[in-house]
């Protein structure tokens, strides 16, 4: 191998790694310190210009003068905090014990290839945390149970609907109206219904998406920190949506 393929093939991991990460909901300053490290450990520079959808990416070697630039898009991943930490950390073990980059690339596809949390355990964890909410804003012990049987109902539909690749707006629209009508059964009940109704969609506010917003733009990444925060706030709008359509078949009076 070349010296040429050698940086060509660094560009192209460190891309990919980076991509990712910003997939998986990192934000943007931890995005470039994690790959500028990478580069540091094969004595490389790297620039790096990150982007709502996609990343641009340039490596320079210093000692033979030669450069190479990567475009990449941003692949849509769940969120996932322990991925997140394991990824910041080979960057970590990349700089400090000096990997090379088949044990790098090893690595990093034994952390993007584990297999994800059970997606029923999600259910059931969404439903109770969903339910918790409806009692700290005072609903009572009928509400929590239909608003957990609510919230199991909308992310299920919501599971269903990102494996079939709709988009991702119209998913929080129905998702939002699914799991309020369900909610809605607490109207015919002596029970805290407003409560149940408004509780039944917080599973899907984009809370990580909006942090990041505010993260980046505080940090300067003023255009990508805009792009996430207009992004949440759209996805705020399509729960509104979903949550009026239940309302106004059911109790316009609440609008």
């Amino acid at each position: 191998m070349n010296a040429n393929e050698s940086l060509v093939e660094v560009a192209k991991f460190i891309a990919e790694y980076s991509a990712y990460m910003m997939g998986n909901g990192v934000h943007t300053s931890r995005v470039v310190r994690s790959a500028k490290r990478i580069g540091e450990s094969f004595d490389l520079v790297v620039k790096i210009s990150v982007f709502q959808k996609n990343i641009i990416l340039t490596i320079y070697d210093e000692e033979t003068k030669e450069a190479y630039s990567e475009v990449i898009d941003i692949p849509a991943c769940p969120i996932s905090f322990e991925r997140n930490s394991e990824l910041s950390a080979l960057s970590w073990e990349a700089h400090d014990e000096r990997l090379s980059l088949a044990e790098l690339k090893k690595r990093y596809n034994e952390i993007v290839s584990a297999p994800r949390m059970n997606p029923l355990f999600v259910l059931i964890l969404a439903g109770f945390a969903n339910a918790s909410f409806c009692r700290l804003f005072g609903g009572d012990w009928c509400s929590m149970g239909i608003v957990f049987s609510a919230t199991i109902t909308g992310l299920f539909l919501k599971q269903q609907m990102q494996i079939q690749k709709y988009n991702h707006y119209i998913i929080f629209i129905v998702s939002a109206f699914v799991a309020s009508l369900c909610s809605s059964i607490a109207l015919i009940f002596n029970t805290t219904s407003e409560i149940a109704l408004a509780t039944s969609v917080l599973y899907l506010i984009p809370g990580v998406p909006l942090i990041n917003g505010v993260i980046d733009i505080v940090e300067g990444y003023i255009l990508t920190g805009c792009a996430r925060l207009i992004d949440a706030l759209l996805l705020v709008v399509c729960i509104a949506i979903g949550l009026s359509f239940t309302l106004l078949l059911v109790k316009d009076s609440l609008i």
